[in-house]
C-alpha cells in the first residue's frame, strides 16, 4: 500500500489527515456550515474547522446527537464556536426551515459544505415523493445551496474574502446507471439498483457543483464550488445495507482510510490557501483528480440544474 503515503502535488496523501492538511491556517472570523456533522466525516469535518477557529453551524437531523457532538467538541477545544441546528436533508419542508432560520439570524456565511448522505438503500420515496438517495444526498443540497447562496454572495463581497461550496461526492460516481441520471425513471421501482442510484446522486453532486462554478464565474462573484471524493471510510454511511455494513465494521476497517483521513480533503478543499481561485474541479486525497467523462458533460449538469429546480419549485 505505497501509494497510500505517495505525496501529490499539494505535498499531501490518501494518509494525511484533516489537522494536517489544515496546519497552520487561521478560519478565524469565517463561517461554515456542516450538513451531516453529527456522525462520521461530518462530525470530524467540524471539529477540525473549529480548531482552526471557524464559527461552525452543523446541520443535524438527530438533535440530541448533535448536542452531543458539540459538547465533546467544545470540551476538547474550549474556545471553539459551535452550534447546532434541525436539518433534514431528504424533506424539503425541513431544508427551507434551516435556511430560513439561518438567513433570519444575520449570520455571514463563508463556507458551504455539503456533506450528508445516505447509501445502499432499498428502493424508498422520500416525504416529497423523490427516490430517497437522490433526495437525501443530492436535492436536499441543491435546494440547500440556493437557499443560502445570496447569504454567501453578500458575505464575500463585504469581507472580501473567498467563498467556498463544497460537495462531498464519491468514486461511485463512476458506477451511475448507463444513461447518468435516469431524468424519466427516477421514482421507477423497477430497474433500481441501491448502489446505482446512489453512484447516481454521488454524480449530481459533481455536476452540480460545475453548473455551480460556471454561474458563479458568470456573475463575477467572489466564490468557488468543487466536488471530491473523501476516500473509503469505514463509517456508518452503509447503515441501511446489511452485508456492506458488516463488511465496513469489519475487514473495512483494516483496508480504509479512517475517519481522520477520510475528512481530510473536505477541510483542504474548505480552507486550504492552495485551492484559492480553484473552482469547477475534483478532489480526492487532498489533490486535484479526474472525474468520468459524465461528470465532466457540461450539457448533463445544464439538464440536471434545470430538473431539480423543477422538482424544488
Amino acid at each position: 500500500m505505497w501509494w497510500f503515503w505517495r505525496k501529490g502535488a499539494s505535498g499531501f496523501s490518501a494518509s494525511s489527515t484533516a489537522e494536517e492538511v489544515t496546519h497552520g491556517i487561521d478560519g478565524s472570523g469565517l463561517t461554515a456550515i456542516v450538513t451531516g456533522a453529527s456522525s462520521g466525516l461530518g462530525r470530524e469535518t467540524a471539529r477540525v474547522l473549529a480548531l482552526r477557529g471557524v464559527n461552525v453551524v452543523m446541520g443535524v437531523r438527530n438533535m440530541a446527537a448533535g448536542r452531543d457532538v458539540r459538547e465533546d467538541i467544545v470540551k476538547e477545544i474550549p474556545r471553539a464556536k459551535v452550534d447546532t441546528m434541525e436539518l433534514d436533508l431528504s424533506s424539503m419542508a425541513s431544508v427551507r426551515k434551516f435556511a430560513s432560520n439561518f438567513n433570519s439570524s444575520g449570520r455571514p456565511l463563508n463556507i458551504l459544505i455539503n456533506n450528508a448522505g445516505i447509501a445502499g438503500t432499498p428502493f424508498i420515496l422520500s416525504k416529497d415523493n423523490i427516490e430517497l438517495q437522490f433526495a437525501t444526498n443530492h436535492i436536499g443540497h441543491f435546494l440547500l445551496t440556493n437557499l443560502l447562496l445570496d447569504n454567501m454572495k453578500k458575505t464575500a463581497r463585504k469581507s472580501s474574502r473567498e467563498g467556498r461550496i463544497v460537495n462531498v461526492s464519491s468514486q461511485a460516481h463512476r458506477w451511475t446507471y448507463n444513461e447518468g441520471i435516469r431524468f424519466n425513471k427516477l421514482n421507477d421501482k423497477s430497474g433500481y439498483s441501491g448502489f446505482r442510484a446512489y453512484g447516481q446522486s454521488k454524480l449530481a453532486n459533481i455536476l452540480h457543483a460545475n453548473e455551480l462554478a460556471r454561474q458563479l464565474k458568470e456573475d463575477e462573484v467572489n466564490m468557488t464550488a468543487n466536488s471530491l471524493h473523501p476516500g473509503v471510510i469505514a463509517t456508518n454511511l452503509f447503515r441501511h445495507n446489511i452485508i456492506s455494513n458488516g463488511f465496513m465494521a469489519g475487514l473495512g476497517k483494516l483496508l480504509f482510510k479512517s475517519v481522520q483521513q477520510g475528512a481530510a480533503t473536505t477541510c483542504y478543499v474548505a480552507l486550504h490557501p492552495q485551492v484559492k481561485g480553484v473552482s469547477g474541479e475534483y478532489f480526492a486525497d487532498s489533490n486535484l483528480t479526474k472525474t468520468s467523462s459524465k461528470g465532466k458533460d457540461v450539457e448533463l449538469a445544464r439538464k440536471l440544474r434545470d430538473f431539480s429546480m423543477n422538482l424544488v419549485e
